[in-house]
């Protein structure tokens, strides 16, 4: 078996057993601040299938995005009619709502892409691999050329998070 495949199936055993290491590193990246950037990233194999090398100018964070639904704020006077709701769908994903919290965290860098790397109760984890555009080790990479080309693309759901949002991934 492959090392990165050995690697990706220790993963999922940890997070379908909810050992402790899983849990104590959930309690972990709890009590951190919402958006963090780490050293490497938590899945090697994941990011690894979506595009992260480990080279200077590739950043990876950690963002934590609460779950549940959007609540609109409360009507304040007049006619509350029955149907006026105050919890709704949100229209984007978490992840790509990760995606764009760690965009505009780090503005120096272009969005290449998320996955998932865990949930509790209140909170889903996500790690988004960013790229800095101008650092000269990323400029003499080919293979991020085309990412670095399109600015802002994490908001205007060029990545696979937003594009499955969009409708325009093939399955």
């Amino acid at each position: 078996m492959a090392a990165y495949r050995h690697m990706a199936d220790t993963y999922r055993q940890e997070y379908r057993e909810r050992n402790d290491a899983f849990k104590s590193r959930l309690t972990k990246w709890r009590s951190e601040p919402p958006i963090v950037k780490i050293d490497g990233p938590t899945n090697i194999s994941r990011a690894r299938e979506l595009g992260y090398k480990a080279k200077q100018g590739v950043v990876v964070a950690r963002v934590r995005v609460p779950k549940g639904l959007r609540k609109r704020e409360k009507a304040r006077k007049g006619r509350k009619p029955s149907k006026s709701g105050r919890f709704f769908a949100r229209s984007k994903s978490l992840q790509s709502i990760a995606e764009e919290r760690a965009a505009r965290k780090f503005i120096n860098c272009e969005v290449l892409n998320s996955y998932y790397v865990g949930e509790d109760g209140s909170y889903k984890f996500f790690e988004t691999i960013l790229i800095d555009a101008s650092h000269p080790a990323i400029m003499a990479y080919k293979p991020y050329a085309d990412a670095l080309n399109r600015k802002g693309r994490v908001f205007r759901a060029l990545t696979h998070a937003g594009r499955e949002h969009r409708g325009t991934v093939q399955r």
